[in-house]
């Protein structure tokens, strides 16, 4: 179950995405279509779908709770001084954003028997 939440209130051969970083790798479409009875072009709206509507919640600032997955939600960042390496210059850092992976109770026991 997928479910967006406020936050206001296995193999190899199944990696995400090809290299061109756009579209989902041939072999998970064909393990997606394959198990959901559709064809690769269906697989890929459908893939396409779920991703956009997590991709939607995320920039909403909402936190995407998978159940038996894990939750996905967007963590900020202060701006903050920090310091070259090379030369001990402080230099200014900009507030950022990035999402963070938190594996649910079911996922960490799969990998870790």
């Amino acid at each position: 179950m997928l479910a967006c939440a406020s936050a206001r209130s296995s193999s190899r051969c199944c990696q995400g995405t090809a290299a061109d970083g756009g579209t989902p790798s041939a072999s998970l479409l064909t393990k997606l279509s394959g198990s959901l009875n559709l064809s690769k072009a269906d697989a890929e709206r459908t893939f396409d779908t779920i991703t956009n509507t997590i991709l939607d919640c995320l920039k909403g600032d909402d936190s995407v709770k998978i159940a038996g997955f894990g939750t996905y939600k967007v963590a900020k960042r202060k701006a903050r001084v920090g310091r070259n390496p090379r030369t001990g210059e402080q230099i200014q850092i900009g507030a950022s954003q990035k999402v963070k992976f938190l594996p649910a109770k079911a996922l960490k026991e799969v990998f870790n028997k």
